[in-house]
């Protein structure tokens, strides 16, 4: 494998690997208990395996994400690409990243207080900005750089916790032992790695391009190889703190996965293991950060025709105020948003590599892209708290609705009515 692949993937890593990598594995460690491996699983493919997939779909367009989205038709090209990446970028996911950053690696030994989120918000973004102004210089700074510095503190880490933790593992809570497949995939929604690929993805496909690899094959392959090195990374790393986790049951009641691998590293390396943590949770919120800022600010740059430099400027000021609301608001909001706009980035995922199968009919993503959205839709809004006594007595029905995928049998119903459509419509051209 080329040098190049791998300095790709491991930047890739490095901007998949942020806040909700860190927070939720442990979490499903401690819940899933005895039935950690199959809920790990579930979670790595939304986590790992649609993420890469995201990449190397991109990778099929000349431009972004929205040409992807511009199949089921401009205007939803329009509104749902620029939604995918306010969430991803100043809405929720930049601002979560630095108040992960926050807790994980300043509150463990001084407190929380509002005045060092202040300053600590304030340093992170200002250097998040800087880096950004320059995004030819993305991939030597963060995969040559800070990602192998980045994956030492990890491995240090994940050594100890196979070594050193010993308590054994207990029963999985309700939802984890009825299905823990199931429920660890719609958990991988909430490390926003799938939405993200599809931001991301144009910086893989420009990295590549800017070394000569252009020809639409060549470039595929390019781009699938270097998501498998930071697939194989991430999976490594989400099952390593996963079960670690899993070790952390007996010790007590923890609030989230970043108080738990606070505890863990502290009972394996003392204070060594907070400072150790504390690196690994600031340079994976840090590099995390810069990718966002700097794919959004190509995106609306693109757009609207702005400035690249006033855009970013925007995107890490927008995100400064949202850090500072903490980082339990911004889980709070984000949750339901993410339900809504999964299902639907899942499926453009798919048709796109199924697209030559159907003829690229528009007729076909229509169906199946209107029937998820319409599902995703009342997750979200139940998510948000919303009753709808009438559809939840008809929605119930769906199959796998109880264990989140509600969306995916409409989803596949939608396309097959699609084809027939397009089927249909061809066949009376012919006649």
């Amino acid at each position: 494998m080329k040098k190049d692949t791998v300095i790709i993937g491991f930047m890739l890593f490095a901007l998949f690997f942020g806040a909700g990598n860190l927070i939720y594995p442990p979490t499903i460690g401690i819940e899933a208990g005895t039935s950690f491996w199959a809920a790990i699983a579930g979670f790595v493919l939304t986590g790992v395996g649609l993420p890469v997939l995201a990449v190397a779909a991109v990778s099929f367009v000349k431009n972004d994400a929205r040409e992807l989205a511009d199949r089921v038709h401009p205007l939803f090209g329009l509104i749902f690409t620029s939604l995918v990446y306010l969430a991803i970028g100043p809405f929720f996911g930049i601002p979560r990243a630095a108040t992960v950053a926050y807790e994980m690696s300043i509150e463990p030994f001084s407190g929380q207080t509002s005045l060092l989120l202040f300053i600590f918000t304030t340093v992170f973004f200002v250097l998040v900005y800087t880096v950004s102004m320059n995004p030819s210089k993305i991939v030597d700074r963060i995969g040559q750089f800070l990602t192998p510095i980045l994956f030492l503190a990890i491995v240090i880490l994940c050594l100890g916790g196979f070594v050193l933790l010993e308590s054994p593992t207990v029963s999985p809570i309700d939802k984890y032992a009825s299905a823990p497949l199931f429920t660890g995939f719609v958990e991988g929604y909430l490390t926003m790695d799938a939405i993200a690929a599809l931001a991301f993805g144009i910086i893989v496909v420009n990295a590549f391009k800017d070394r000569g690899i252009i020809e639409g094959r060549e470039l595929v392959k390019a781009t699938l190889k270097a998501g498998i090195v930071a697939g194989i990374g991430l999976t490594a790393v989400y099952t390593s703190i996963g079960w670690m986790g899993s070790r952390m049951a007996s010790e007590g009641k923890f609030s989230n996965g970043g108080a738990i691998l606070s505890r863990s590293a502290e009972m394996m390396f003392g204070s060594f293991g907070a400072l150790l943590l504390g690196v690994i949770v600031a340079l994976a919120c840090f590099t995390t950060s810069v990718g966002l800022v700097v794919a959004c600010g190509q995106f609306f740059h693109k757009l609207t025709g702005l400035s690249y430099n006033l855009i970013i400027a925007f995107v890490t000021a927008a995100s400064y105020l949202i850090a500072n609301q903490g980082l339990n608001t911004i889980i709070q909001v984000s949750v339901p948003v993410l339900t809504f706009i999964y299902p639907i980035a899942i499926v453009l995922i798919i048709l796109t590599f199924l697209n030559r199968f159907f003829g690229g009919a528009r007729t076909v993503y229509l169906g199946a892209i209107l029937l998820t959205a319409l599902v995703a839709l009342y997750d979200g809004l139940a998510a948000f708290g919303v009753e709808m006594p009438a559809i939840t007595s008809v929605i119930t029905y769906l199959p796998f609705f109880s264990i989140g995928l509600g969306w995916l049998v409409p989803a596949i119903a939608g396309g097959v009515v699609g084809y027939f459509f397009k089927r249909k419509a061809t066949i009376s051209y012919s006649n």
